[in-house]
């Protein structure tokens, strides 16, 4: 699959906690915790597992830091 965004970072399952509706998917892309947040179905799709590997796809049109 090819993809226009650019910013992607290769990392490990490390956590999957299953809601009602929505999945939160956390990574650790070579020590940087990455956290998701997508649905149930795709999650199962995916065939998310701990300890598999997994990407890390970013794709923003803004960054806000706020203090």
């Amino acid at each position: 699959m090819k993809l226009s965004a650019r910013n992607q970072l290769s990392g490990t399952v490390t956590a999957i906690d299953k809601g009602v509706t929505t999945t939160i998917v956390r990574l650790d892309c070579n020590g940087t915790p990455i956290t998701a947040s997508i649905t149930n179905a795709a999650a199962e799709e995916l065939g998310l597992a701990v300890g598999k590997p997994a990407t890390a796809i970013i794709k923003a049109s803004d960054v806000m830091i706020g203090v």
